[in-house]
């Protein structure tokens, strides 16, 4: 049986002007998780936001935060991530040196612990880490901007790593270029997790709800999950 289709808007998309609000509004459309893009500026090419920003908007839902850091060093700011509301923290496998160890911080402060790979980074790379996530997410962009188009030819990477997890409790996420059109050949591939920016903010507010039940009903549809 697949794993639950879950669909975690990016809120690097979001109107950050209101991102309290628009959080509450991804929220009312029934997201599952509300994906959180941390870029330095180092690691990837844009800069973001801070533990601090996290903070201030953790009140505004109840859904899962899903804490994707792109930034190097990682391990300075794991904790203080962890304290501002983090659920899920992923980091970059390229980052650094010391992966294992990183992850093994994040569980041990109590939250789920991610591990994420580059469009160019062989899926080799964290075989042996797989019993110390919860989650693999494969870029099918290359990060730091929102608004790229998905990669088709990562489908293929995607099933492989699909067949690494094979029946461990680890949800399969992808970031970048997320739609209906592509969210079935997605989840075909073995993807569970759909990270969504543009194609869930865009027509503004009032189209959340049914953007966010496209990309579902997409997904869900390709690999059987509805009647």
């Amino acid at each position: 049986m697949p794993r639950p289709i879950i669909i975690a808007p990016s809120i690097l998309s979001a109107d950050f002007s209101e991102l309290g609000a628009e959080i509450e509004r991804i929220d009312a459309a029934r997201c599952d998780w509300v994906h959180c893009d941390v870029m330095d500026g180092h690691f990837v090419p844009n800069i973001t936001f801070g533990p601090d920003i996290l903070k201030a908007v953790r009140p505004r839902t109840k859904k899962l935060f899903d804490v994707h850091l792109m930034i190097a060093p990682v391990d300075p700011y794991i904790e203080a991530f962890a304290k501002a509301g983090a659920d899920l923290i992923s980091l970059h496998v390229e980052a650094g040196p010391h992966a294992h160890r990183s992850l093994k911080l994040i569980r041990s402060l109590g939250k789920k612990a991610g591990i994420v790979l580059n469009p160019q980074t062989s899926e080799t790379a964290i075989e042996h880490l797989l019993p110390f996530v919860d989650l693999v997410l494969v870029m099918t962009i290359s990060p730091g901007f929102g608004g790229q188009t998905f990669e088709s030819s990562l489908l293929e990477k995607i099933r492989r790593i699909g067949a690494m997890i094979g029946d461990r409790p680890v949800d399969l996420e992808i970031d970048g270029g997320c739609t209906p059109e592509n969210a079935g050949a997605i989840a075909q591939a073995g993807a569970n997790v759909l990270v969504a920016g543009s194609a869930v903010f865009k027509g503004g507010p009032t189209a959340y709800a049914a953007n966010i039940a496209a990309i579902r009903q997409a997904a869900e549809d390709a690999v059987g999950l509805r009647a």
